[in-house]
């Protein structure tokens, strides 16, 4: 077994743009000059880029606590989607998560369908230490996503170390391990084929494992966040709070529980925050940042599986996992079914 790494991930995505030449279509709203760019060759696949923010805070009994907040890259992008990836893991995608080839009338959604591929490579050994079952996911998707890039045939404006996609996996580590979080990047790689002038090849290259949760032992514990691209505009969850920020201060002084909770996650011991009080602050907290995008709320518990506190707006796809569903535990997470939401 392979042992999981205790580091914490630093900022690697950037911005993502495709060149115009003969478009078959065009954005309708212009893009910032921060935000990446997706636009169609004629003939060419395209990707559509999903944009947003991933919040997760682990409180006390190892409580997992995670939201979404939608931020779009470009009008008609889909939203950071959810989908279960085993029986202790979901995982949020981020990036190329939706593609559309010009004679298609469906899009491609790398959150439909999905079922692990194969065993792991025993001659490959992820440099960041991701356990085996973690490889296993991150191979299934690197499969799914090398038909699509090989149909990129002119250059994609990239830099070497920014992700095409990416997949942020929340969950529970093997042998009572505990809550982890992870970020599984996806890159690039073109070159020249033959004569013809523009034409390249592209290639998908192995993911790269991160880790943003736990951090190294004896370190302090905050919630954490992630986003894409990473130069989204704005403050993160842990700076609202740490800064004193007015929508925080008016949740910590509306309820004494809150207060003590917010009072931990702050000294880095968000893991002694109580359930009730630091799921009740994230959920008034999201519509407050959110600046009227869209949001989702979820929670995971190892033993008591899965459950929507904000659900999300689309439909959530039933998906394929290992093994057959007569054979899940009771207590795997599951996002289809939908219980009432919670506040």
């Amino acid at each position: 077994m392979i042992p999981r790494s205790d580091f914490v991930r630093g900022c690697l995505r950037l911005a993502l743009v495709l060149p115009l030449t003969a478009g078959v279509y065009a954005v309708t709203r212009p893009a910032r000059a921060s935000e990446p760019q997706v636009q169609e060759t004629e003939g060419e696949i395209v990707a559509n880029l999903a944009g947003g923010r991933v919040i997760v805070h682990v409180a006390k009994d190892n409580l997992v606590l995670f939201a979404t907040i939608d931020h779009p890259i470009e009008t008609g992008a889909p939203p950071p989607r959810i989908l279960p990836l085993d029986n202790t893991h979901i995982g949020i995608l981020l990036g190329a998560s939706e593609w559309r080839e010009p004679a298609a009338p469906k899009p491609i959604r790398l959150d439909r369908d999905y079922q692990a591929v194969g065993r792991r490579d025993p001659h490959y050994v992820d440099p960041s230490g991701a356990e085996p079952d973690l490889e296993t996911v991150g191979i299934t998707f690197l499969e799914r996503l090398r038909p699509l890039t090989s149909q990129l045939h002119h250059k994609v404006e990239i830099k070497k170390d920014d992700p095409l996609f990416e997949i942020v996996i929340i969950g529970f580590g093997a042998k009572g391990y505990g809550p982890e979080v992870w970020t599984v990047e996806y890159r690039i790689d073109q070159s020249e084929v033959g004569t013809r002038e523009g034409y390249l090849q592209t290639r998908i290259l192995r993911p790269r494992f991160e880790q943003l949760y736990p951090p190294e032992k004896k370190q302090p514990r905050f919630i954490v966040e992630t986003r894409y691209p990473d130069n989204l505009a704005g403050p993160t969850v842990m700076e609202l709070i740490q800064s004193g920020d007015p929508r925080v201060a008016q949740l910590r002084s509306s309820d004494p529980k809150i207060e003590k909770a917010v009072d931990l996650i702050s000294k880095g011991q968000a893991q002694k925050a109580d359930d009730d009080a630091s799921s009740d602050f994230l959920r008034a907290l999201l519509p407050l940042i959110s600046d009227k995008a869209t949001f989702t709320m979820g929670k995971m518990q190892e033993m008591g599986g899965f459950g929507w506190i904000v659900a999300p707006e689309e439909p959530v796809e039933k998906t394929k996992t290992t093994g057959d569903d007569k054979d899940r535990p009771a207590e795997a997470p599951s996002l289809r079914k939908r219980p009432t939401p919670q506040r």
